[in-house]
């Protein structure tokens, strides 16, 4: 992908499957050009489980886009969830070779890759190494160590861990697609790079994605993720309950739930009545409002109490790991009426519904700013900034490159014509040394006055 170009976020989801195409614009906010999706058939709960299904509804969303859009697609960022997906804590180090260089980026991944490395479970496989804070020869609480000067560099990091076949599966079912598979993103932090803003994630907050198959988890405190949690269940077990308990069909059930559905059962009074259709001539079924939302509101306690036992687990009732801005719910369970209110009944924490907009410009549609797109809102975003980071780097090896020539040619000229008193040629050995990049510039210096003076 060129700097500049569009991005692609495709993602794979439990219920649909959303393929989404953006660009930065001249004020740096991400405009959607074209969006596609499709009914998702082969995905439960975030993980693969028929491929030809998935590949089928991934090539329709990706047409759909292109036709949206008049672009071609070529390579894609994934959304991963699925319950496979855990996190953990871990640090690491890094004795530099020269302390009296400044730390950079290679420092930084060299410690990351080190992270890599761990040893995981039999089967999985690291996806994120997130890096929270820094220490720097025991001086702690480091956001960017770039710059600093110190012998033994430190990290904290946010480990995501999922299955080596489940991130497999997907990308063999992009590629099978036609696609390129660019990056491996987790949904979650997807979706909180595209709702939230910088203030939250200082002040703490947690977002909760609810989706179809699965609810995702993503903790900030102090502008560093914190932690991750997939909860297997999402809003289709409140549509699986509702066909349960009113003995309907499941379309039939998620149009009810839609609809009519509220996650707090108080607000509807005993005599409001929806009649539904009975299936082939049958007798039409009357459902009161009141049991409707009695069974969705059981469901919605349980994912939140699910929620709110994975926050407690982080810390949150701890004085320092207090989740100032509390909650923000999205993903399409968010848009689940009174679910806002149940969330902050349950958990006592301020809650607000997260739409995708803000960093999206102005003249999107009001579609692509739903809830619904969260995920892939954070997915284009997050494969601009990967196409970016990816130009800077191949502007700095060029530059590196450069500099590296530049050195090469000085030293040869250097060999040749040596200062007087200061033969290398009568020191093979010194020919094969080569020079310290601290002393570098004094030999530059030298060699420059000993052509002055020749001259």
């Amino acid at each position: 992908m060129e700097h500049n170009e569009i991005a692609v976020g495709l993602d794979i989801g439990t219920t649909k499957i959303v393929a989404m195409i953006g660009r930065k614009n001249e004020y740096g906010k991400v405009e959607i050009v074209g969006i596609g999706k499709s009914k998702s058939l082969g995905v439960h709960r975030g993980v693969v489980n028929n491929i030809t299904q998935t590949i089928q509804s991934i090539q329709q969303a990706i047409q759909e886009a292109e036709a949206d859009s008049g672009l071609k697609i070529s390579d894609v960022v994934v959304g991963i969830a699925g319950q496979h997906i855990r996190s953990l804590q871990h640090s690491d180090y890094i004795t530099r070779p020269n302390p009296e260089e400044v730390i950079d980026a290679d420092d930084i991944h060299s410690l990351c890759n080190q992270v890599h490395k761990l040893v995981m479970l039999p089967g999985e496989e690291i996806i994120h190494v997130l890096p929270q804070e820094f220490k720097v020869d025991g001086q702690a609480e480091i956001k960017e160590p770039i710059g600093m000067y110190g012998g033994r560099l430190e990290a904290n990091f946010h480990v995501v861990v999922g299955q080596v076949s489940s991130i497999r599966n997907i990308g063999r079912c992009v590629k099978s697609a036609g696609l390129e598979l660019s990056a491996v993103t987790l949904e979650p932090l997807a979706s909180a790079n595209a709702v939230l803003s910088q203030e939250e994630k200082e002040a703490g907050v947690a977002l909760i994605d609810i989706g179809g198959g699965t609810t995702d988890l993503a903790i900030f405190k102090d502008g560093i993720i914190r932690h991750t949690a997939v909860i297997p269940f999402g809003g289709n077990v409140i549509t699986e309950d509702i066909k349960e308990g009113c003995s309907i069909i499941e379309k039939q059930a998620e149009l009810l739930k839609i609809k009519f559905g509220s996650a707090w059962p108080g607000e509807n009074k005993d005599n409001e009545i929806v009649s539904i259709p009975g299936l082939r001539g049958r007798e039409p079924k009357e459902i009161t409002l009141k049991n409707l939302s009695k069974i969705i509101h059981a469901r919605v306690v349980e994912i939140i109490e699910q929620v709110y036992l994975e926050i407690k687990n982080y810390g949150h009732e701890e004085q320092k790991k207090k989740l100032i801005a509390g909650m923000v719910l999205t993903g399409g369970g968010a848009q689940l009426k009174h679910i806002k209110q149940l969330a902050e009944y349950i958990t006592g924490m301020d809650t607000r519904i997260g739409y995708p907009n803000e960093h999206l410009a102005g003249n999107n549609d009001t579609e692509t700013t739903s809830p619904v797109y969260a995920t892939a809102v954070g997915l284009v975003m997050n494969s601009l900034e990967h196409g970016e980071k990816k130009f800077q780097e191949e502007v700095v090896l060029k530059s590196k490159e450069e500099r590296e020539r530049e050195e090469e040619e000085l030293q040869k000229d250097f060999e040749q014509n040596p200062p007087e008193g200061e033969d290398l040629r009568q020191d093979p050995e010194a020919s094969k040394r080569p020079p310290k990049k601290s002393i570098f510039d004094k030999w530059a210096e030298k060699f420059k006055d000993f052509l002055d003076n020749a001259e």
